[in-house]
């Protein structure tokens, strides 16, 4: 995913005043096509997002023998041309080559659900890919008596030997890194014989609105699972053996996806408003506005709809992001253009993501004048004047939006590959700028 031109980032010539449509959740996009896979019976998935990693993942149940087709979204859960999809359980077997890509949740997902199918699946993806923790999962499975095969380098590419079926039980594990490695196996554990039970003991486990979004989905689908949090170093979840039922269901906007746009409203001024945002949600970026309010935006919650405006007036925050990491990037491009100083804490595992985030953002910022330096657990960025340059994505979709943030304030700023937004958000730059041009 390269571009032969940097892109420049647009500025506003006016206050902001726009509505922006949002495509549906990745995350739970992801999730409920693993779980329709696992079903009793055809599910349909209406407006779920058409993005790489989702494509990544709807082509790796076709490559183990789930089936399927598109349909058209019906017109009452709103657009009408939006596309659907019908997933329809099968018999999964191998021999199949899984491409993961660069998307976490297939190269975590998969595997565990490749050990219910038949035969070798092999999994590889992009040369980022090959250096993010996997040695997590592969032990998980391996305790609970899978085959895998990845010359002891617990790194991609390895080869899971499924045999149909997995007894199930007790698995400890240290998910510190991703609480994917948890949603992995609890998306399985109601298949699992025995059912399972699920240890984390390690350090403090991140993202666990990620692990609530799951255990949510589950549970619409009928799955019996509970969770004992004993602190922010141990916790278990048992998901009891039986059917996961087939389910019609409806993806939510990503609302992480929407930070970028309500970010931009809080730094170029005006409004600007995602239409069907939910009343609640376990997504991480659901608490993103609040976020924005603490810096000096308003934020208005309406029936099917949230409004962020700007005030001109922003400060910096000291935060705790532990839980909330996927927003780091795009907070910290606000915070950079901020009256006073902010700190993010609690974000080590970011430099584990589809680039080491905090490195990448520390880099760029400075190389437009910025002053931003890493502690052992985050960030520090301090006011400083900025100035036109590079902006390098570093193949991460949240690193190329979080330039863009900062090119609505700071004349000049290119992006080295715009097109890294395709991985969760196409259409990005289209969208952007038809933002920037809608007015009162």
């Amino acid at each position: 995913m390269t571009t032969t031109d940097n892109w420049l980032a647009p500025q506003p010539s006016h206050a902001l005043n726009a509505v922006v449509e949002v495509p549906g959740s990745k995350s739970q996009t992801n999730r409920a096509l693993i779980l329709a896979a696992l079903a009793d019976g055809p599910s349909t998935i209406h407006q779920p997002l058409h993005a790489r990693d989702t494509m990544l993942m709807a082509q790796a149940l076709r490559a183990l023998g789930v089936g399927g087709r598109d349909i058209d979204a019906d017109p009452s859960h709103g657009g009408g041309t939006v596309r659907g999809w019908i997933v329809e359980p099968r018999p999964m077997h191998g021999p199949a080559a899984i491409d993961c890509g660069l998307a976490g949740t297939v190269m975590r997902f998969v595997p565990a659900l490749a050990a219910l199918a038949v035969g070798p699946i092999t999994f590889d993806g992009d040369p980022r890919a090959r250096q993010r923790p996997m040695s997590t999962v592969i032990d998980a499975l391996r305790e609970l008596g899978v085959t895998i095969d990845d010359d002891g380098r617990g790194l991609l590419p390895f080869t899971v030997h499924g045999e149909g079926a997995i007894t199930g039980g007790d698995v400890v594990l240290d998910a510190s890194a991703s609480s994917q490695f948890v949603s992995a196996l609890l998306l399985i554990g109601a298949r699992c014989q025995q059912g399972l039970s699920i240890t984390h003991r390690g350090g403090p486990l991140p993202s666990m609105p990620h692990i609530a979004m799951t255990l949510a989905m589950l549970r619409e689908r009928g799955v019996s699972v509970t969770e004992t949090i004993d602190g922010p170093t141990s916790a278990q979840w048992t998901v009891a053996p039986g059917v996961i039922r087939a389910l019609d269901t409806v993806i939510e906007p990503d609302l992480s996806n929407a930070a970028p746009f309500l970010a931009a409203a809080a730094v170029a001024g005006g409004s600007v408003t995602i239409p069907r945002w939910p009343a609640q949600s376990t997504q991480a970026g659901d608490q993103f506005p609040a976020l924005l309010q603490q810096m000096g935006a308003q934020v208005h919650r309406g029936t099917d709809s949230l409004t962020l405006t700007g005030t001109g007036s922003l400060h910096g925050l000291d935060v705790d992001m532990s839980q909330i990491g996927e927003l780091v990037p795009t907070f910290a491009a606000v915070a950079a253009l901020a009256q006073s100083a902010s700190a993010i804490r609690g974000v080590a595992h970011l430099r584990g993501h589809e680039t080491d985030r905090l490195a990448a953002l520390v880099h760029n910022l400075r190389a437009l004048g910025g002053s931003a330096q890493e502690t052992d657990d985050g960030l520090i960025i301090e006011p400083a004047p900025l100035h036109g340059g590079i902006w390098k994505s570093f193949d991460d979709h949240r690193m190329a939006t979080a330039g863009a943030i900062i090119g609505l304030r700071v004349e000049g700023v290119q992006i080295d590959d715009i097109d890294a937004t395709a991985k969760t958000l196409p259409g990005f730059t289209a969208s952007w700028s038809a933002m920037l041009e809608q007015q009162s």
